[in-house]
C-alpha cells in the first residue's frame, strides 16, 4: 500500500470516529454525503484529465518527450518545460495527470518540477484574465520578472534535491 493512501485512508477512520462521537451515525452519514457530493463534482473533470493524460502518453512518441525534457535535456529541456507550464491552462486535475503521463513517456524530473512550478506560479491564461486587467500590467510585469527564474531553479536542483535525500544513509 502507499504511504499516500495508508495516510489519507487513516484519517478518514480518524474524522469518522470523531464524527461518530460527536454527532453519531447521522454525522458520519452527512459527512459520506458531502465527500460523495464533492467527487461527484469534481469526477467530470478528473475523468477528462486522465483521459487527457492516456492520449498523450500514446500520441506523444516517448522518445521525443526524452529528447525535449528528459533527464538528459539539460538546461534546454527545462526551459521547454517552463514554457509549456506557463502557456498550458487548467486546473490541478488536469495538470497532476499530465504530468504523470510525461513522467511515463521520460520526462525528467527537474523538467517536471519547472513545468508545475511554472505552472502554478506564472499560468499565462490566469496572468492575461485576471492579473493584468486587475493589479495592472506594470505589477504583473514586476512581479513575472521576478518569479520567471525560479522555474528554472527549482528544475536545476529538484534532481540533485532527491538524490540527496534518496541517498543511503
Amino acid at each position: 500500500m502507499e504511504l499516500s493512501i495508508a495516510i489519507v485512508g487513516g484519517l478518514v477512520v480518524a474524522l469518522s470516529l470523531l464524527a461518530l462521537f460527536r454527532g453519531g451515525t447521522p454525522m458520519v452519514l452527512a459527512g459520506y454525503r458531502e465527500g460523495l457530493s464533492i467527487l461527484l463534482g469534481v469526477a467530470p473533470q478528473l475523468a477528462l484529465g486522465f483521459l487527457l493524460a492516456g492520449l498523450v502518453t500514446v500520441l506523444i512518441p516517448s522518445d521525443l518527450v526524452a529528447r525535449l525534457i528528459g533527464e538528459g535535456s539539460g538546461l534546454q529541456g527545462i526551459v521547454i518545460a517552463t514554457i509549456a507550464g506557463i502557456l498550458t491552462p487548467g486546473g490541478p486535475y488536469l495538470q497532476f495527470p499530465l504530468i504523470a503521463a510525461l513522467a511515463r513517456s521520460g520526462a525528467g524530473v527537474g523538467a517536471m518540477g519547472a513545468y508545475l512550478t511554472a505552472w502554478s506560479l506564472l499560468g499565462g491564461n490566469r496572468a492575461v484574465v485576471w492579473e493584468i486587467p486587475i493589479l495592472g500590467p506594470s505589477f504583473t510585469a514586476a512581479r513575472w520578472a521576478i518569479s520567471l527564474l525560479v522555474p528554472i531553479g527549482v528544475g536545476l536542483l529538484l534532481p540533485i534535491v532527491l538524490r540527496l535525500i534518496s541517498r543511503p544513509a
